[in-house]
């Protein structure tokens, strides 16, 4: 028998347990008792739940069981239990009580808990399983990434509490306040809600640094139990006219309730919280503050934490793009905080029951469809409570709720005219992968410069040519002043054995941007492909997961997902502003890892996309002007990004088009003062090509994170201010 606690609360006057346990076999089944200290049983609440984590570790496969457990029950503080544990005629004893709770609780415990974890059998047994598959560098790689994550909920705990509003600031937005001053609803659908978190909920509002606001609960508590919620809320209402609730007297579902408190709201704007949550006291201040500064905007959002069930402690952080409407499709990344102008919510209508479980998914793309303006502030300004019923926590324990998620993507794109086939199940539950239906079967043409490497080249080749499922392709090969005897004899040989295969001569000197558009002008495709001869393909669907995106008119490059030879990240997007100027996402992260909320695997839009393979539209391409001569090297796939998006359309990352990318083999390396003198160069054209980019930042990337890493990761306060631009140093790089 295998076990593990994951999680242990003191909620009230009760203890909650999360875990697993696993026997033999996956017929093992598991039973639980809880003693008191004198060996008398306790009445416990036992619900199973899905960890198909746990069952894919243990038994190498998923299985429809249920080898999660959720355990409540009655707790007197100061007195003792244990937890008995019995599955395949083997049994376990787990002592609880407050001393033990709280050391586990503590920063410290956690960190030896987490070393603990990697040092068992099992890990072991499962860290060698994944060097066999996926080689000892990738478990080298996973090992360092994972003891270098043993701090980070308290390093996000002394960020924050370093980032926060000092006492100062609150005191001065409460005696400045904002100009304009709308009346803001907080709406709070309330379902036998605990009377602890009701009342910090209740706190938290009342909190505020902008008083122009009002509270309207709606409590769809059945009759006779949701005296807490009728009790507390009656106290507050008492002492101040802001606090409203309504007893709806029975359960109208989540979407009911939260319609029903959304009814009562006489607000501008309609904010949409839980009942067991928290909100910083400058949230309300800060909303104010961008629908004053954003007068048109309709929609709001921000980024969020987490709370654990004590109240006691920040995690995990969520420092969220601005409006990225294909992340949105992948993953329901807005969430909390919530603000929704009263005019869009009367236009779009209410939540709607059919997708309860994941009806603020379908209401935020109802919402974001119809915005006149979308408005994203970079602050954590909602503390999202994490217990063992939520999908924050325990995702499986909701899969009816990613199961809706997939209808509402689907009816979104049915109100689009997208044509999607099918939304699953991504690398996770809560991300999901489109299939989109290709339009007809249009000519691609794929643009590939070459000097000698025929051996690259034909690798290139030949694993698109007998892999890919894409049939209707045509191949431009550019010849770029190759010496070899042997590559124009490769020529004349892959262009008899391939008719779609088609050589050009480039006769000048070497200028990327120059030898693209010299290709480009022989292209017969609706399509464009620009790929680099150093490629191999990992993915037979690649042209159709490119195409799907790039079909779409809203849609102007595609760029794919990009791994190194050892099966690391080489290219999952592309930030402005990392490194100085522009760097690629999650580079080295192996592509077994968990990147930063799973982006890596996250259809998404972003400022950029690598060259090394990229779509486009051929009729956008020469509209553009193609890549831009002037940068002959360096930045010139960037810089035709930058065009794309300045022409209205969308820059995508399709995660799931992938391929091997050997890098720079053709072109060498900046290894001489010549091609350093050039890299600077470019630096500077595009520096003023795209200088307001640079000084506010890439909106595809939070300004908390680091510009200096590609991980996502928090930024360094001492090297980094929250909020100014990245300064290049040109002769830093």
């Amino acid at each position: 028998m295998k076990y593990k606690i994951d999680v242990v609360r003191i909620r009230e006057n009760s203890i909650t347990l999360n875990g697993w346990v696993v026997g033999k076999t996956p017929e093992s089944k598991a039973s639980f008792r809880v003693l008191d200290e004198r060996r008398k049983p306790v009445k416990i609440r036992c619900v199973p739940t899905r960890r198909d984590d746990v069952s894919q570790i243990y038994y190498k496969k998923v299985y429809d069981k249920d080898f999660g457990f959720d355990i409540t029950f009655p707790y007197e503080r100061g007195r003792t239990y244990w937890l008995l544990i019995r599955c395949g005629g083997r049994e376990a004893r787990v002592k609880f009580n407050e001393e033990l709770i709280a050391r586990r609780a503590s920063v410290a415990y956690k960190r030896m808990e987490k070393i603990r974890d990697l040092m068992n059998w099992e890990t072991v047994r499962v860290a060698m399983e994944f060097a066999k598959k996926h080689g000892v560098k990738a478990l080298f790689l996973k090992s360092k990434h994972k003891l270098q994550g043993l701090d980070n909920d308290y390093d996000y705990k002394e960020w924050y509490s370093l980032t926060k509003p000092s006492p100062e600031e609150l005191a001065r937005q409460r005696r400045e306040g904002v100009a304009s001053r709308p009346l803001i609803s907080v709406v709070i659908p309330a379902y036998k809600t605990p009377e602890k978190y009701l009342r910090e909920m209740m706190d938290s509002i009342l909190a505020q640094t902008y008083e122009n606001w009002e509270v309207c609960v709606a409590n769809g508590s059945p009759k006779g139990e949701g005296g807490a919620v009728e009790k507390v809320m009656g106290q507050y209402a008492g002492k101040d006219s802001r606090f409203r609730c309504k007893n709806l007297g029975e359960n109208l579902g989540i979407s009911g309730n939260t319609n029903a408190a959304i009814e009562m709201a006489n607000g501008d704007y309609i904010l949409l919280a839980d009942h067991d949550d928290t909100l910083p006291e400058h949230a309300l201040y800060e909303v104010a503050a961008a629908i004053n500064a954003h007068p048109d905007c309709q929609v709001i959002y921000s980024d969020e934490d987490k709370l654990d069930m004590d109240g006691g402690a920040l995690f995990d952080p969520h420092f969220k793009p601005d409006f990225n409407p294909d992340l949105l499709t992948s993953v329901n990344y807005i969430c909390h905080l919530l603000v929704v102008r009263r005019d869009l919510l009367e236009q779009v209508g209410g939540f709607c029951h059919e997708f309860d479980g994941a009806q603020d998914y379908d209401f935020i793309f109802r919402c974001t469809e119809a915005a006149k303006e979308i408005y994203h502030i970079p602050k954590v300004l909602y503390h999202w409570r994490c217990h063992q019923d939520s999908t924050a926590s325990n995702p499986q324990s909701k899969l009816y709720a990613f199961e809706a998620g997939s209808r509402a993507i689907m009816a979104h794109y049915r109100r689009c005219g997208i044509p999607a086939e099918k939304v699953e199940k991504g690398v996770d539950y809560g991300i999901y992968h489109t299939t989109f239906r290709i339009q007809g079967d249009p000519l691609v043409s794929v643009v590939i410069p070459n000097k000698d490497h025929v051996k690259d080249l034909d690798l290139c080749l030949r694993s698109i040519l007998n892999q890919a499922t894409y049939r209707n392709l045509e191949f431009i090969i550019i010849e770029n002043n190759s010496t070899h005897k042997e590559t124009f004899a490769y020529y004349d040989a892959i262009q008899k054995e391939f008719p779609q295969v088609r050589v050009v001569v480039w006769k000048r000197e070497f200028n990327y941007s120059a030898i693209n558009n010299y290709g480009a002008t022989f292209a017969k495709g609706q399509y464009l492909l620009f790929l680099n001869n150093d490629t191999e393909l990992m993915e037979p669907r690649i042209f159709e997961e490119m195409l799907g995106f790039c079909q779409r008119e809203e849609v102007g490059a595609v760029g794919a997902r990009l791994l190194y030879q050892d099966d690391t990240i080489q290219h999952a997007g592309v930030v402005v502003g990392f490194g100085g100027i522009a760097g690629h996402t999650f580079i080295g992260l192996h592509k077994a890892e968990n990147s930063y909320f799973h982006r890596a695997m996250c259809a998404q839009d972003y400022s950029a996309v690598t060259a090394a393979c990229m779509m486009t539209k051929a009729e956008l391409f020469r509209q553009v002007g193609g890549f831009t001569e002037e940068l002959a090297v360096a930045f010139n796939d960037i810089d035709y990004c930058m065009k794309v998006r300045a022409a209205g359309r969308l820059v995508v990352y399709a995660p799931y088009a992938l391929m091997y990318h050997y890098e720079s083999k053709s072109r060498g390396l900046e290894d001489t003062p010549e091609k350093v003198a050039r890299f600077h160069r470019e630096i500077a054209i595009f520096s003023r090509r795209w200088p307001e980019i640079l000084a506010k930042g890439d909106p595809y990337y939070n300004p908390n994170l680091t510009l200096r890493k590609s991980n996502f990761a928090l930024r360094d306060l001492l090297k980094e201010k929250i909020g100014e631009p990245y300064k290049l140093e040109v002769g830093g790089l």
